[in-house]
């Protein structure tokens, strides 16, 4: 059984995920609109991946036997400058919800809860993996120093599975 406590912070963080997803799917729609196809095409695979994090947490409250919450979604922003300024936005948030999961392992350790611990260490690593790719993307973004650089990254990040 999940306690009250570490049920609650896991619901905070579906609802974190479910606003990240909208934030990834607002960039695609503005990257698109800017005529950034890879780039869009990447921002939405990762709104899909966000929203897949808030249905593994709450598949796992439930087996848990707890109850499982969405709670008010805020609005995401609807605009941003350079492709720079957007992923260096994507690598600040994705540090961000390090923070939280961080949190959330703190939870778990402090309610002597061992399943969730490990559950939320792959959660962890998973995080860690994202965070990277977004400083990734932000490192090569600042070494393109003309169109043709941007736009082989564009057509190179359009290929994400």
């Amino acid at each position: 059984m999940i306690s009250e406590k570490l049920q609650n912070a896991i619901n905070e963080q579906i609802t974190a995920e479910m606003w990240s997803a909208n934030l990834y799917l607002s960039m695609s729609f503005y990257l698109q609109k800017e005529g950034f196809d890879g780039f869009a095409h990447w921002m939405k695979k990762q709104s899909e991946e966000e929203l897949q994090h808030a249905y593994s947490l709450a598949d796992y409250v439930m087996k848990r036997g707890g109850t499982a919450k969405v709670d008010k979604i805020d609005v995401v922003p609807q605009g941003w400058g350079s492709l720079l300024e957007v992923f260096e936005h994507v690598y600040k948030h994705e540090c961000h919800v390090s923070e939280l999961i961080d949190e959330l392992v703190n939870i778990a350790s402090a309610e002597k809860d061992k399943a969730s611990q490990d559950f939320l260490w792959g959660y962890v690593r998973e995080q860690v993996e994202e965070e990277a790719s977004a400083q990734q993307i932000v490192d090569k973004l600042k070494r393109c120093s003309d169109h043709a650089g941007i736009l082989f990254l564009d057509e190179k990040l359009g290929q994400r599975q």
